[in-house]
């Protein structure tokens, strides 16, 4: 297994490089690690899901509002099938809290009837329209004004950071090689004795490859365009969100969302399973996609809105405010395509619900390789893995006492916000993946990402994380 993020590039030719490593590319490198084939996934940033899949406002769908008959619905609920099996068998934290899609005017009720017929068609047929009395005994905290709701029970919530790891973790282990801090300059086609395959131009030298898969995200058209295609422009679209502390948590029972609009499915109240509450996020299509900052206009969209939706919110402490991009495009629709004659697979307009969907895609992205000429082998089963548990509903280091007493690092706070003991952010450092930043490490850890943001603990893990460097180094 080789984790690279320095240097230059292995010789030879891979059967497949894949271009990112968010959620959706690591979920490709994995589908692909359970065949006998030579696989790289190319990176630009020091650390798995450091782009739009960090910000992901970390919903298990069900497809229940998406174009029926397109393949984004098709593989939205397919992914979630599969994701919910394998988080279980991984360990990555899910909690069934269902959906309410509030309706607060008459409109907004009007337009129930057909979303619950749009569920039907996707594959939903529990979700009902519910009367505001039923709304408010389930919501007690709910502004007041909602009319009716419809009920979605099978939407969930999910850790998005342990998921891109636990994918990352497989493909690794199974011999997959990820080259970090590897930016793609460019692509061009060469010849590789069986046809024409590609030459990857990256900041650390060149990789050669027979097959090329673009999974590149926020870039996934600039990709294309290298390679001839004019299929579809990425916009990206901002999200900013506002993260309450936990003590709000018991405010919130359900994801709360609005009547979805053309701009997507709009600001939302949803609980996270590391016990706090989201509230986002705004959309706003931008030109630069570099435009992660939030912004005081942004953030005061989101408390005008938050007010309506539950307005005890408003008055609780905030913990982060963040922004993401996501890859939004013309159209309505993944723009996944094959291009046989060039052995190049895209996959790009990958949205918010790429998450849910995306080991179905990697599934679907894998059998396009093999239309395409790739000659897969004999799929084999991976080696599984159990990820460390960042979600509150489920018992963490500190609360197991026969953990601590194998190993009492599991019994040594460092973050006291976020109950991170000194065990886990050992077994982060040491890990098959290993972080690449502090912010990677609080994303395998959560250290550092409670109420103080690092005041306390902050000195402490910068310490663990540098002695780690220093011996990686040495």
């Amino acid at each position: 297994m080789t984790v690279t993020t320095a240097g230059e590039l292995p010789d030879g030719t891979y059967d497949v490089v894949v271009v990112g490593a968010g959620v959706v590319g690591t979920a490709i490198a994995r589908e692909l690690a359970r065949h006998p084939l030579r696989t790289a996934v190319v990176e630009a940033a020091n650390d798995v899901g450091d782009a739009t899949s960090k910000a992901n406002t970390a919903i298990l769908h069900t497809g229940f509002d998406a174009v029926p008959g397109s393949l984004e619905s098709r593989l939205v609920r397919e992914g979630q099938r599969r994701l919910a099996a394998y988080a279980t068998e991984s360990g990555i934290p899910v909690e069934p809290v269902g959906a309410l899609l509030v309706a607060w005017d008459e409109e907004q009720r009007a337009a129930l009837p057909a979303l619950a017929e749009k569920a039907g068609r996707n594959g939903c047929p529990d979700a009902r329209i519910i009367g505001a009395d039923e709304v408010y005994r389930r919501e007690p905290h709910l502004g007041p004004g909602a009319l009716a709701a419809l009920d979605v029970p099978g939407e969930s919530i999910i850790c998005p950071w342990t998921t891109t790891l636990s994918y990352a973790t497989q493909a690794v282990r199974a011999g997959v090689d990820l080259h970090l801090n590897c930016r793609l300059h460019d692509v061009s086609r060469t010849p590789d004795g069986e046809g024409d395959g590609h030459s990857l131009r990256t900041s650390r030298g060149t990789v050669r490859t027979r097959y090329l898969v673009n999974a590149a995200g926020l870039h996934s058209d600039t990709v294309d365009r290298a390679l001839g295609h004019d299929d579809f422009t990425v916009t990206p679209r901002r999200g900013q969100l506002i993260v309450f502390d936990k003590f709000a948590r018991d405010l919130v029972r359900h994801i709360l969302l609005p009547v979805p609009t053309a701009l997507g499915k709009g600001v939302l109240v949803a609980p996270t399973v590391y016990g706090n509450v989201l509230l986002g996020p705004t959309a706003e299509d931008l030109d630069d996609k570099a435009a992660t900052g939030s912004t005081a206009g942004g953030i005061a969209v989101l408390r005008e809105k938050g007010r309506r939706i539950v307005p005890g919110l408003i008055d609780e402490e905030v913990t982060a405010v963040y922004a993401g991009l996501r890859a939004a495009t013309e159209h309505d629709d993944f723009q996944i395509r094959a291009h046989p004659g060039q052995r190049y697979i895209t996959v790009g307009g990958i949205r918010s619900t790429g998450l849910t969907a995306s080991m179905a895609i990697a599934a679907y992205v894998t059998e396009l390789l093999a239309g395409a000429g790739l000659g897969l082998g004999e799929p084999r089963d991976l080696e599984p893995v159990r990820m460390p548990n960042l979600g509150e509903a489920f018992p963490r280091p500190y609360q197991r006492a026969e953990l601590i007493a194998a190993d009492p690092e599991y019994g040594v706070l460092v973050c006291h916000c976020e109950r991170v003991t000194r065990g886990e952010i050992r077994d982060a450092l040491a890990g098959p993946v290993p972080p690449g930043s502090l912010d990677g490490l609080r994303r395998r850890t959560r250290a550092r990402g409670g109420r103080c943001q690092g005041f306390y603990c902050g000195a402490e893990v910068r310490e663990l994380f540098d002695e780690r460097a220093e011996v990686q180094r040495g």
